[in-house]
């Protein structure tokens, strides 16, 4: 018995435990109510870009977008609680003073990533569909560096 816990706290430490990755169900960092309407203008939100977690090493986050590296924290950075989105099409970016990555996650479970769409080093996602309900966002970098940096997101009718 003590040689089977033994090899089982081996086994544990040497794989390093369980990987921490983005999770929809940890509490943002920061929560906010929209409309459709209210996004219309550039709406912009400072933040600390960045992040431990590789994107590709989280077997729960699955992106049918871009395919770069990211490194995100565990929680969001941003939860918006969006309304009224019909007739809109959703611009999220990121301006950066590093090589920062965006990733989002649906209220409909469906996972974005982009690392450089917006130029600059910095990301861009622009939803054509979205749906009332929630996203969470994510601020990370290309490679788990730190740097300062701005969420960005405006409305445009379609």
């Amino acid at each position: 018995m003590k040689v089977l816990f033994s090899a089982a706290v081996l086994v544990f430490f040497s794989t390093g435990g369980a990987i921490a990755c983005p999770d929809f169900n940890a509490s943002a960092g920061e929560a906010y109510r929209a409309s459709g309407r209210e996004l219309h203008e550039t709406i912009a939100f400072n933040v600390r870009a960045g992040g431990n977690n590789y994107i590709w090493n989280c077997s729960n986050v699955k992106p049918g977008t871009d395919t770069g590296a990211g490194y995100f924290p565990t929680a969001p950075d941003f939860s918006f609680q969006l309304s009224g989105m019909g007739g809109y099409r959703l611009d999220l970016w990121v301006v950066s003073d590093c090589d920062s990555a965006l990733l989002i996650n649906t209220s409909s479970a469906s996972w974005y990533y982009d690392d450089d769409d917006n130029g600059n080093l910095d990301p861009k996602i622009v939803l054509t569909r979205p749906v009332d309900g929630r996203i969470d966002v994510w601020i990370g970098t290309f490679d788990g560096t730190y740097c300062d940096a701005q969420l960005q997101l405006e409305t445009f009718e379609k």
